[in-house]
C-alpha cells in the first residue's frame, strides 16, 4: 500500500491548478521557542487552501465520459472551493452540497467559481447524505473530501515539496487531521524518503477522531464533533486514510480552541496572514509538543493549511488568543466592601496591565471583582494569585473556566434575588432559522427562563447561556427535553463562577 501511495504522489497531476507554496521560516516563533520553526504556506494557493491539490488530482483521474456527466461533493468549505476551481479549469459541471451553517464567505467563493451550491442540513453529515442521494438521482460522480487514494496522493505533494525545499534534517512535521487525507499522504511520502522524521497529527480536542482511533486500534466514530475548527470537524477518519495513519503516523496531539486562537495570532505575527482555525492547528500542536518535550534546537515544520476565515469570527479569536497563549489571567477576587478597599487592592496589583475590571455592588460586606490581567506566562499567573492570597484576598482562578470566559465576563452586573430552583445550562445553538424557536418550544414553554445570554462568533453555531426554573420533581423531564432538543449542552449549575457573579 505504501509503494502504491508514494507512486501516486510522484505522478500526481496538481500543478495546472496548484502552486508550489513557500516554506517560510517563522522568525518570531523560532526565537521564542528556541527551535527552527517553518510554516508551509498552503494559505497562498489560489483557493487559500491545500484542498485544490487533491481535488484536481482526482478530477484528472476521471475519464472524458465521467467528466461530461459532472461531479459533486459535500463540504463545509475548502474542499468545495478546491473542487469548484478544479471543475472550472477543466470545464466540468460541479454541484456542491454545503450545510446551511456554512460561513457565507465560503458559499460565495464556491459560487464565484461557477459551481452550483445546494444548501442542506445543519451538519456535514446531513450534507453528505444529501449529496450521496443526488449522486444516484442525477448520475453525478461524487468526489470525496479525503477518503480516496487520488485525493490522498494529491495532498501528499505537500510533503514532496517540503523535503525538496528543506534538504537538511527535519525533526518533526506537524499536520492537521480531519478525515486524514493530508496526513496520510504526507506520512506515506516522508516515511519512504526520510523515515527518521517524525510525522505528528494535530486535532482539535472536540473532533479528535484520530486520537480515538489510535487509542482503540480501529476507526471510531465520535458521538459529537465540535465545529470551531470546521475544516477538520470530522467524526471518523477514512477507510483509506486509516491504514496509512495507523502505521506511519508517530503520534497525535489534541489542542483546545484557546490554543488554536493563540496559534492564529502566532501565524499572523510571522506572516501577516489570518489563518482559519483549522489552518492554525498544526502550529498549536507544535507549540504544545515543544512545551511537553522541552526540546531546543530542533527543526520543526508546520502547515498553514487554509486562510478561509470568516471575518466575524476574528472577534472571538482575538478575545481568546491571549488566554490561549497564557498571556492573560482571568480571576475572581473578593475584597472587603468598605471605603478605600479598591485603592488598596489596586496597589497590591502594582503596575501590571489590567485588561478587564468588572464590578457591581451586590453584598454589604464583600465586593466580588471579575479581573483580567496581562501576564507573561503561567508562572506569573500563579505568582499573582499567591500574592493576592497572601494579602488575605479570596481568589478563584477562572482562566480555564469556559463559562466565565464565554459568558460571565460579558454579564457581570448583579444577582437575581428570589429566584428558586434555577438550573444553568450552556448550549451551542446551530446558526440557522428556527434554532431559538425550537429551544423555546421544547423548554421555554414549560419552564420559566430566568437568564439568557447569546453570543455568535461567525461560526456555524452560537453560544447560549440559559437559566431556567426547574423544580426537583421535574428534573428528569427537563433532561428528556434536552435530549430531544439535541443541542450540545453543559450543566453549569454548580460552576463556581456562576455562584460568585450570577
Amino acid at each position: 500500500m505504501l509503494d502504491k501511495t508514494v507512486k501516486r504522489i510522484l505522478n500526481a497531476d496538481v500543478y495546472d491548478a496548484a502552486v508550489e507554496t513557500p516554506l517560510d521560516r517563522a522568525t518570531a516563533l523560532s526565537t521564542r521557542l528556541k527551535n527552527e520553526v517553518f510554516i508551509k504556506r498552503e494559505d497562498l494557493q489560489e483557493v487559500f487552501s491545500f484542498k485544490i491539490r487533491g481535488a484536481y488530482n482526482k478530477m484528472s483521474s476521471l475519464n472524458a465520459k465521467q467528466r461530461s456527466e459532472g461531479v459533486l461533493c459535500a463540504s463545509a468549505g475548502n474542499h468545495a472551493q478546491g473542487l469548484a476551481q478544479a471543475a472550472k479549469l477543466m470545464g466540468v459541471r460541479a454541484t456542491i452540497v454545503m450545510p446551511v451553517t456554512t460561513p457565507e464567505i465560503k458559499v460565495a467563493s464556491v459560487r464565484a467559481r461557477g459551481a452550483k451550491v445546494v444548501l442542506f442540513g445543519d451538519t456535514f453529515n446531513d450534507a453528505l447524505s444529501h449529496a450521496l442521494a443526488l449522486e444516484k438521482q442525477r448520475n453525478l460522480h461524487f468526489i470525496h473530501p479525503f477518503d480516496d487514494p487520488e485525493i490522498i496522493a494529491g495532498q501528499g505533494t505537500v510533503a514532496m515539496e517540503i523535503l525538496h525545499q528543506h534538504s537538511a534534517k527535519v525533526d518533526a512535521v506537524f499536520v492537521p487531521v480531519g478525515g486524514g487525507g493530508l496526513i496520510a499522504g504526507i506520512a506515506a511520502y516522508i516515511k519512504t524518503v526520510r523515515p527518521e522524521t517524525q510525522v505528528i497529527g494535530v486535532e482539535y480536542e472536540e473532533s479528535a477522531s484520530l486520537a480515538a482511533a489510535m487509542a482503540a486500534g480501529r476507526r471510531v466514530k465520535l458521538k459529537q464533533v465540535g465545529i470551531f475548527a470546521d475544516g477538520i470537524a470530522v467524526a471518523q477518519v477514512g477507510k483509506h486514510t486509516w491504514p496509512l495513519m495507523k502505521q506511519y503516523v508517530d503520534g497525535v496531539i489534541t489542542v483546545s480552541s484557546d490554543e488554536i486562537c493563540a496559534a492564529v495570532k502566532d501565524i499572523f505575527d510571522d506572516t501577516r496572514v489570518i489563518a482559519e482555525p483549522a489552518g492554525a492547528v498544526s502550529v498549536a500542536g507544535m507549540k504544545k509538543y515543544v512545551a511537553d518535550k522541552q526540546c531546543r534546537g530542533q527543526t520543526l515544520i508546520t502547515i498553514s493549511t487554509g486562510a478561509n476565515a470568516n471575518f466575524d469570527r476574528l472577534r472571538y479569536v482575538t478575545e481568546r488568543a491571549e488566554v490561549g497563549e497564557q498571556r492573560e489571567a482571568i480571576l475572581a477576587v473578593t475584597i472587603p466592601e468598605r471605603q478605600g478597599a479598591f485603592k488598596k487592592f489596586v496597589k497590591v496589583l502594582g503596575k501590571r496591565l489590567i485588561t478587564e475590571f468588572n464590578y457591581r455592588r451586590d453584598d454589604a460586606d464583600s465586593a466580588r471583582i471579575f479581573l483580567g490581567i496581562k501576564i507573561a506566562n503561567r508562572e506569573e499567573r500563579e505568582q499573582i494569585i499567591a500574592q493576592l492570597e497572601a494579602t488575605n484576598y479570596s481568589v478563584l482562578d477562572l482562566t480555564d473556566n469556559e463559562l466565565a470566559k464565554t459568558h460571565i465576563r460579558h454579564m457581570v452586573g448583579g444577582k437575581a434575588s428570589g429566584t428558586q430552583d434555577e438550573t444553568l445550562t450552556r448550549f451551542e445553538f446551530p446558526e440557522r432559522p428556527g434554532a431559538l424557536a425550537d429551544f423555546l418550544t421544547l423548554l421555554g414553554a414549560r419552564w420559566n427562563i430566568t437568564l439568557f445570554h447569546y453570543r455568535n462568533h461567525g461560526a456555524a453555531y452560537g453560544r447560549v447561556l440559559a437559566g431556567m426554573q426547574v423544580p426537583k420533581s421535574e428534573a428528569r423531564a427537563f433532561q428528556d427535553s434536552l435530549a430531544q432538543l439535541n443541542y450540545r449542552h453543559w450543566d453549569e449549575t454548580h460552576n463556581a463562577a456562576y455562584a460568585l457573579f450570577l
